[in-house]
């Protein structure tokens, strides 16, 4: 029977660890020395060597060579490899959890070692035992016998009541870096006659991040197919990933606007099979290479491709502004973390690439609206408030009558983002920020809903206000996930000493706000340092004036079909 190569090529002494020097000095000084602790605590994320570790330290203390231990060579070693030894018991806590399970264990615990010096129980998935199992742990786990030693294992600490915390001695592991993943895996394949290229191994150990069982489980998945060869095409193909040439195409066709060719070109790239979740992330390093590549004189140490493709994202970065690459970061980061729990992933992508070929759109922070309208230089007059336009700072609104037209604004008073003084493509001219909300709504995971039309925006001198409300939002969504509901449809508009003032949309946002006015207060308090008391107002819209995006939402309700705003 086939043995996939994590457990063939397991460590059986301290030195074929693969990282982890830190955890692996400490054990082998306290072997040497016997001041071995009667509990210890292994923490860190998944396949960096918790369990490989506490069978080295397992063996150590029943290795019955007199040099270094554990040898790996002796009886006792061997048994503990092959799982025969007796005064060694892993316990897997995820199906062993009950408070049964560790009475059984804490009677087991008096009876000396049967074969070796001491007995060790190594408790994997620790963080998985139940309250009432923990509290019988406690006891026996603060003072075991002489002979006993407790390895708990876990990826989740912070689940771990603070009395077992305080009884173990602690180790963390860390991931392991690329480069280590990668010399290692080049032994590996050299012992089993696998010719692998180093472009390669870095694609493995990129998406093994710092696990050794994940790169070995995709090693082992891109040699199962027989071949004695393996090269980066076959290991993308493996994985679903894309190729470099995708993204510097993609990114190419982004920042040039053209909105229509990346979608079609989306679709090609989705028609060969390629996940798009994956495709969403390869993006995001994409753009961060292109970031690197803008700052860095040399990026081969931190980029980890070929010499061919830094040059090429080399030239492709050199006719990008750092604008365009941060707002890529950005809108694709917000995507990948929507997708996550949409059903429709596509969706979402092909939302974002909307939004970057028309320079940011509208994002759910509203950061891109906010600098739509920036103050003008304090030299110039501003122009009369009436004579600016209204798409400047609202969406247009729909009158009874046909409004007067509006004086002409000069370019002191307001700086137009850079989408608006472009000439739209032929196939963008339908394309409206209403259809793109429509769609995130089609997109999103049950029990998500998209932003309501939002509020008319404050004046520019209020930009600071509202990236203070977005930073208490994000505060806030951790503490109560219902609070985004009053973002969607508020913004701080005043705040001085004592008190700040939040205008909301609607009544009904009012009451929710004023309901969590507690919680926004003292999040508000967190964030400037003072407590104040939060002030609610509702916004009063001119009767007879509704929004563009309101008249074509209820046409949408009556015929029925989607209007969208050209």
């Amino acid at each position: 029977m086939y043995t996939a190569l994590y457990r063939a090529y397991r460590p059986e002494v301290f030195e074929q660890l693969l990282g982890q020097e830190h955890i692996t000095r400490i054990l082998k000084n306290q072997i040497a020395s016997g001041t071995t602790s009667h509990a210890y605590l292994f923490c860190g994320t998944r396949g960096t060597g918790k369990t490989t570790t506490a069978r080295l330290l397992a063996k150590g203390l029943n290795c019955l060579s007199e040099g270094e231990r554990p040898c790996g060579e002796c009886a006792a070693c061997q048994a503990i490899k092959n799982g025969t030894f007796l005064d060694v018991v892993e316990i897997d806590a995820a199906s062993n959890r009950g408070i049964d399970d560790i009475r059984q264990l804490r009677d087991s615990v008096n009876y000396p070692p049967a074969a070796g010096r001491n007995k060790v129980y190594i408790i994997d998935e620790v963080h998985m035992l139940s309250t009432e199992a923990f509290n019988a742990l406690l006891k026996t786990l603060e003072e075991p016998p002489e002979y006993v030693t407790f390895i708990l294992a876990t990826t989740e600490p912070r689940k771990l009541p603070a009395t077992i915390l305080s009884r173990c001695l602690r180790l963390d592991f860390k991931r392991i870096p690329e480069t280590v993943l990668i010399d290692g895996m080049k032994r590996i394949c050299a012992e089993i006659g696998i010719d692998v290229t180093d472009a390669a191994l870095r694609i493995i150990a990129a998406n093994a991040d710092g696990s050794v069982r994940d790169g070995l489980s995709i090693l082992d998945q891109c040699i199962s197919g027989g071949d004695r060869r393996v090269d980066a095409p076959q290991v993308l193909d493996f994985l679903g990933a894309s190729g470099e040439e995708v993204f510097i195409r993609l990114t190419d066709l982004v920042s040039k606007r053209r909105t229509a060719e990346a979608l079609e070109y989306l679709a090609q790239v989705l028609a060969d099979g390629k996940d798009v979740r994956q495709l969403i992330r390869d993006w995001i390093s994409h753009y961060r290479n292109l970031m690197m590549t803008k700052f860095i004189r040399d990026p081969q140490a931190v980029i980890n491709l070929s010499v061919e493709n830094i040059d090429r994202i080399r030239q492709q970065c050199s006719v990008m502004e750092l604008e365009d690459i941060n707002r890529g970061i950005m809108e694709l980061s917000k995507t990948a973390d929507a997708a996550r729990w949409s059903s429709q992933p596509r969706i979402l992508l092909e939302v974002c690439i909307v939004r970057l070929c028309q320079g940011g759109g509208a994002s759910p922070s509203r950061a891109a609206e906010r600098q739509a309208v920036r103050p003008a230089p304090k030299a110039a007059a501003p122009a009369p408030k009436q004579a600016a336009p209204a798409e400047t700072t609202a969406p247009p609104a729909v009158k009874p009558a046909a409004p007067a037209p509006a004086p002409p604004v000069t370019e002191a008073a307001v700086s137009v983002p850079r989408a608006e003084k472009q000439e739209p493509d032929a196939e963008d001219a339908g394309a409206s920020l209403d259809t793109l909300d429509a769609l995130i709504a089609a997109a999103m995971p049950q029990g998500e809903q998209s932003p309501d039309q939002p509020l008319q925006e404050p004046a520019a001198e209020h930009g600071d206000l509202m990236a203070l409300w977005d930073e208490v939002f994000a505060d806030g969504e951790h503490a109560k996930g219902s609070i985004y509901l009053i973002r969607s449809n508020s913004m701080l508009t005043d705040m001085d000493e004592g008190t700040f003032t939040v205008t909301v949309r609607n009544d009904m946002t009012r009451r929710h706000t004023e309901r969590s006015r507690d919680l926004l207060e003292d999040l508000m308090e967190a964030r400037t340092g003072k407590r104040r008391i939060m002030r609610v107002v509702t916004d009063d819209h001119p009767e007879g004036e509704i929004s563009v995006e309101e008249a074509a939402a209820k046409a949408s309700d009556v015929l029925g079909v989607k209007v969208g705003i050209e």
